[in-house]
C-alpha cells in the first residue's frame, strides 16, 4: 500500500504516484486524452460534469524529466483543488497499487451521498456478507454454512480496504488487491511459502464472490419466469446459500434499486465470461425471503420409523400431546430419540408400552438439534411384543440395570 502525505491544500496525497496509474484512474472516471507527446506527457480533458471545475490537465510520463515533479505535482494541485471529487473518485484507486473493486449502491432519498442511518447499516453489512458468504463458496459450496470456512473467509476479507461513499444514492466501495496471497489454513506463514501451494490469490476469491452473485441473480430470473425456487437450490454448487441469498436481501430492502458492480484492476487480465454489472429491486425482496428460509432448512430432517423402547415420558402442559423418549433397536441412526407427538391419544400407548416393557414402532420427522434428536409430528403406528424379543443380549442386560424407573424430566440433556 502506498504511503500519502497532505499537500498544501490539506489534502491527502500517496508519496510517490505512478504516471500510468493516474492516467489510467483519470480514465476510469470520465477524462479523456486530448493530446500529448507519447512517453513525454498526456493532455486530458475533464468529463462533463466537473468540466466547469477543472481545466485540461498535463499529466507527466516521463519522470526522468528534469521538471518531472513540478509538473505532477501541480497536476495533483489541481486535482485536489474540488476535495470532493478527489477523496471519492481520485485518492482511494491512487492509495492502493493494485485493486479490484466492489461497489455496493443503493438508492436513497437523501441528498447526494447520504442515506437514513439504519439503512446505510444495512448497506454496509450487506456487502461485508457478500463478501464472506462468496469466499466462503470458494472452499465449496453449501446451502447453509453456519460457521463453517468462516476463519478462511475472514482472512479474504482482512485483505479488503473499505473506500468512502461514493456521491449520489449511496455507494460503499471494497478494494480487493488481486496478487496477495491467502492462507488456506490457519496460522499458516505466507511469506515463506511456496507460491500457489496452500494460498489462494485474493483474485481467485473475488471471483469466486462475483460467480455466487452471478448464480443468485440468475436464480431470481428463473423465479421470475417460472415462479419456482428451483434455480436456488440447483445453484448451490455454484455459490448460492442462505448467506448469500440473506446479504443481497439485505441490499434489496428499503431501496428502490440498488446494484453490485465489479471493475476489476487494469493491470491484471480480467476474468472472462463473468458478468460485472448486477441490479436488485423490491420485487426480488419475496424470492430472496423465501430462498433464504429454504436453504436455511435443515436437510438432515426426513421422515423414518424408529422401533425402540420407550425410556422417558413428560407432559409439559395438561391436555398437550406430550413427549417421550425412545431407545432404538436399530444399529444405523441415533440410539436415542425424543418424540413429540401430534396426537395427544398415542401418549397413552406410550405410557402403556412403558409400564409393561412393550416395543413401539413410531414414525414422524428426523430432526437433529444440538446433541438431541427428535422425532417431530410423530405417530405410533403399532405397539409390539416385548422389548425382549428385538433388543440385543448386551442391551437386554443394559434395561435390566435402569436404576431410575418411572418418569423423568424428558427436557433434560442425555448422552
Amino acid at each position: 500500500m502506498n504511503r500519502f502525505v497532505s499537500n498544501e491544500k490539506g489534502a491527502f496525497v500517496p508519496a510517490k504516484v505512478d504516471p500510468e496509474k493516474l492516467k489510467s484512474v483519470l480514465e476510469e472516471v470520465g477524462w479523456r486524452a486530448v493530446g500529448g507527446r507519447e512517453g513525454l506527457y498526456t493532455r486530458l480533458a475533464p468529463p462533463g460534469e466537473v468540466a466547469g471545475r477543472f481545466p485540461s490537465l498535463v499529466v507527466p510520463l516521463d519522470s526522468a524529466a528534469p521538471d518531472y515533479s513540478d509538473v505532477m505535482g501541480l497536476a495533483l494541485s489541481v486535482l485536489t483543488q474540488d476535495s470532493e471529487f478527489w477523496a471519492r473518485s481520485i485518492y482511494p484507486r491512487l492509495a492502493v497499487a493494485t485493486s479490484d473493486e466492489f461497489k455496493f449502491r443503493k438508492e436513497s432519498n437523501a441528498p447526494s451521498g447520504l442515506i437514513p442511518w439504519r439503512s446505510g447499516e444495512i448497506l454496509v453489512e450487506s456487502a461485508r456478507l457478500t463478501l464472506l458468504a462468496g469466499a466462503k463458496a470458494f472452499l465449496g459450496g453449501a446451502r447453509h454454512f453456519v460457521n463453517r470456512h468462516g476463519r478462511f473467509a475472514n482472512r479474504y476479507l482482512d485483505q479488503i480496504l473499505m473506500g468512502q461513499t461514493a456521491a449520489g444514492s449511496y455507494i460503499v466501495t471494497a478494494y480487493a488487491p488481486p496478487h496477495v496471497a491467502i492462507p488456506l489454513k490457519g496460522g499458516a506463514d505466507v511469506e515463506n511459502q511456496i507460491v500457489g501451494v496452500g494460498t489462494a490469490q485474493v483474485r481467485e476469491v473475488t471471483e469466486a464472490v462475483v460467480r455466487s452473485v452471478e448464480a443468485t441473480v440468475e436464480a431470481l430470473e428463473h423465479y421470475r419466469q417460472n415462479g419456482s425456487l428451483a434455480g436456488f437450490e440447483d445453484g448451490v454448487a455454484r455459490g448460492i446459500s442462505y448467506e448469500m441469498t440473506n446479504a443481497i436481501l439485505g441490499m434489496a430492502v428499503n431501496s428502490d434499486e440498488a446494484d453490485i458492480v465489479i471493475e476489476w484492476d487494469p493491470t491484471s487480465p480480467p476474468p472472462t465470461g463473468m458478468e460485472s454489472h448486477f441490479t436488485f429491486t423490491p420485487p426480488d425482496i419475496e424470492p430472496l425471503s423465501h430462498a433464504a428460509v429454504k436453504l436455511a432448512e435443515d436437510q438432515s430432517s426426513r421422515s423414518v420409523s424408529i422401533m425402540g423402547r420407550v425410556h422417558l415420558l413428560a407432559k409439559k402442559e395438561a391436555g398437550s400431546p406430550g413427549v417421550f423418549g425412545l431407545e432404538s433397536f436399530r444399529s444405523e441412526g441415533p440410539k436415542k430419540v425424543r418424540v413429540r407427538l401430534a396426537n395427544e391419544s398415542d401418549y397413552h400407548l406410550a405410557v402403556r408400552a412403558h409400564d409393561d416393557d412393550l416395543a413401539l414402532l413410531v414414525s414422524g420427522t428426523l430432526e437433529k438439534e444440538g446433541n438431541l434428536n427428535w422425532l417431530y409430528n410423530a405417530t405410533v403406528v403399532r405397539t409390539l411384543g416385548s422389548i425382549s424379543e428385538y433388543m440385543a443380549p448386551k442391551r437386554r442386560s443394559r434395561v435390566r440395570g435402569d436404576s431410575i424407573p418411572g418418569q423423568t424430566d424428558v427436557f433434560d440433556q442425555e448422552g
